[in-house]
């Protein structure tokens, strides 16, 4: 079971309704579920949405923000918790330490960033941690596919593959990530694949 899931997103709205409001309701549905928040700690685009939708839910939010965003006044103030850190790097640390799981929402280069730098400690063996995409609205389409050519390219081994959980919904997501068993497999492909 789940009792933290960190949520990496953006800290833009994007352009559909649809990723604010999928952000939202990841928030409230983790609070339905009894499942403490974990995010970048700041107020703007869809990380104040997911934040919002959870407190409102009376979920528990726990932010992890550098000092730097706190000064540009980018912190969330209404959060169960908020540790503020030195670095982006002690971040990333905070939020993998106080998490069960992790869930990438829309977003650009930094949730693309913190999401694959999970899969890949994954992958190394380095923590045992399910790892999930909510797809909305068909966001993360092209990224799937590409992760398919990667491994039909033979470098990214199908099992590893299978570590990043992808859901339209967050039942379904969160569901599957519980039942998360990480592969004995060792990372690295030989030649021909094996």
């Amino acid at each position: 079971m789940l009792s933290a899931v960190c949520v990496f997103t953006g800290s833009s709205h994007g352009r559909r309704d649809a990723y604010s409001e999928a952000a939202a309701g990841m928030g409230r549905f983790l609070a339905g579920r009894g499942i403490a928040l974990v995010f970048g700690g700041g107020h703007v685009g869809l990380m104040g949405k997911v934040a919002d939708g959870c407190l409102e839910a009376g979920g528990r939010v726990t932010g992890v923000i550098p000092r730097s965003m706190v000064e540009r006044e980018l912190a969330h103030q209404g959060l169960t918790h908020l540790h503020v850190v030195a670095s982006m790097h002690e971040r990333k640390a905070k939020m993998a330490e106080l998490s069960d799981g992790f869930v990438a929402l829309p977003g650009g280069i930094g949730t693309l960033e913190e999401t694959f730098e999970v899969w890949t400690w994954a992958q190394l063996g380095y923590h045992a941690k399910p790892v999930g995409m909510l797809n909305v609205a068909g966001y993360f389409d092209p990224l799937i596919a590409f992760l398919e050519r990667m491994a039909g390219e033979g470098f990214v081994r199908p099992e590893h593959k299978g570590l990043l959980n992808v859901a339209d919904d967050p039942s379904t997501l969160i569901a599957a990530m519980e039942r998360h068993r990480p592969p004995a497999t060792p990372k690295w492909i030989e030649r021909g694949g094996t």
